[in-house]
């Protein structure tokens, strides 16, 4: 066994050996619902790093060329966040399990953090499996937990036939892909109001968000092969403030469960139920643009009362527990 950085960009080879390890270590340790990642999503992530800093990809390589395990690392490079990173992926083959792999796949992950000069690294695991075993044998702790939440598309709209209309003064919009430059500002600073979502005791910290930040976190999406839905409430009185908005994610167009990104209300447009309001206006935009979706996930953190309340209201369900794992280093 071999650990190496996979080339930039990834040969054909190396993406195809790549995903074979991500879903078969998905489809054992996850529930057979939950649909396992497709090659161009897979493909996607690594070909293009995150807007959020640089991805250094590690693989275990078997006598035969073939991927035993399988590490990403995400290096942020925002000025608040350079102390730390995130294991995007730890994942081994089911049947190389047990012979050192993940072990020495972490101690080449460390070896980078700590050549980047990282105090900390978090990854999201699902409590109780064979990763949170691992992860705590490494030191890492729960430090936000988590639940999947899953919303069937035609039972919501079947019991919300349509959005919700509006207080006076705000009116619905919505785009796809990157925000017109009309909205960019306004949409940049809605995206601002994420700082104060509990974060439990991450060191990982929101980062500041700019029009230029916006454009580039959905062309990355676009670029890596996805699909990105916006729908938000303006409030045109106000200057055309976005005061609230939320984005939904196909990592591949042929996707059946598409992902509900941030779903945000700036604070000075609370109480008056936009959040709920804007999710109901993103199940229209989804099931026209693309009505091959037909379940709706998310995670929300378990102290997030008021967001936990809204997608009750919208017919979500929890589907499992996750959580965010933090190590010092």
């Amino acid at each position: 066994m071999t650990i190496t950085r996979l080339p930039a960009p990834p040969t054909a080879s190396a993406v195809d050996a790549w995903h074979a390890v991500v879903t078969a270590a998905h489809a054992h340790d996850l529930p057979a619902g939950v649909p396992a990642p497709g090659r161009a999503e897979t493909e996607g992530k690594l070909r293009h790093s995150s807007v959020s800093g640089h991805t250094v990809h590690l693989a275990a390589t078997a006598p035969d060329g073939s991927y035993d395990g399988v590490a990403s690392l995400l290096l942020f490079t925002d000025e608040a966040n350079r102390h730390t990173a995130c294991l995007d992926v730890l994942a081994v083959r089911p049947g190389a399990r047990r012979r050192g792999v993940g072990a020495a796949l972490w101690a080449a992950a460390r070896a980078e953090l700590a050549a980047e000069g990282r105090t900390s690294v978090s990854t999201v695991l699902e409590p109780g499996g064979a990763g949170e075993e691992f992860a705590t044998g490494l030191g890492f702790e729960n430090v936000l937990p988590l639940g999947w939440y899953v919303q069937n598309v035609r039972a919501a709209l079947d019991a919300h036939p349509q959005p919700p209309e509006l207080p006076e003064g705000y009116a619905y919009a919505q785009w796809a892909g990157v925000v017109p430059d009309a909205h960019a500002d306004a949409f940049a600073e809605a995206h601002n109001a994420m700082e104060d979502a509990p974060n439990g005791d991450r060191d990982e910290q929101s980062p500041r968000w700019d029009a230029d930040r916006v454009r580039a976190a959905a062309q990355l999406i676009v670029d890596r092969g996805g699909v990105i839905l916006s729908s938000v409430v303006l409030h045109p009185a106000g200057g055309n403030a976005v005061a609230a908005y939320t984005e939904l994610v196909l990592r591949d167009p042929s996707d059946v469960r598409a992902l509900q990104y941030d779903t945000v209300v700036a604070p000075a447009h609370r109480g008056r139920a936009l959040g709920r309001a804007v999710k109901r206006h993103m199940l229209s935009m989804v099931s026209a643009q693309q009505p091959g979706v037909r379940e709706i996930a998310t995670t929300v953190a378990d102290d997030n009362g008021p967001m936990l309340a809204v997608n009750e209201q919208l017919g979500y369900r929890r589907e499992r527990a996750a959580a965010v794992f933090q190590a010092k280093l």
